[in-house]
């Protein structure tokens, strides 16, 4: 099972997979096939292969019905981009946030509503730390 601490690090191949599973779940591998064919030109073997992977490595769950086997997410999308940000964090920027935040801010072009936005979700982080912090104290 993946967890917070252990959040996946997912491959290009295993990142057109699993948002094919997250649309079509419960799936089984000829449908992930179809669904990414006009994206990828992969035989319904390979899709299985790179699935039966996943699912060694916790990304998806299989079970087995008849001679089908169906697959579900592990991960939710919200764990696999956590997943992502941590290893761009930590290798691109090692470890540092603000480099990481000024770098994109820098090199995309936001509109003003999108900058309202970030400011908003960073308003609400400090309201919410500032009342965790106030209901901690005795």
């Amino acid at each position: 099972m993946i967890t917070n601490a252990s959040l996946p690090e997912l491959t290009e191949s295993e990142w057109a997979v699993i948002k094919a599973v997250w649309q079509l779940e419960p799936c089984p591998a000829p449908t992930v096939q179809e669904h990414l064919a006009g994206q990828r030109d992969w035989s319904v073997s390979t899709v299985r292969t790179v699935m039966e992977r996943m699912a060694a490595k916790g990304l998806l769950t299989s079970e087995k019905l008849r001679n089908l086997t169906l697959y579900r997410s592990a991960v939710s999308r919200q764990q696999a981009q956590l997943g992502e940000l941590r290893y761009a964090l930590k290798n691109a920027f090692d470890g540092a946030l603000t480099p990481m935040v000024q770098c994109l801010l820098e090199s995309e072009r936001l509109d003003s509503g999108q900058l309202d936005q970030l400011e908003a979700l960073i308003a609400a982080q400090r309201q919410a730390r500032a009342i965790k912090i106030r209901t901690r104290k005795p």
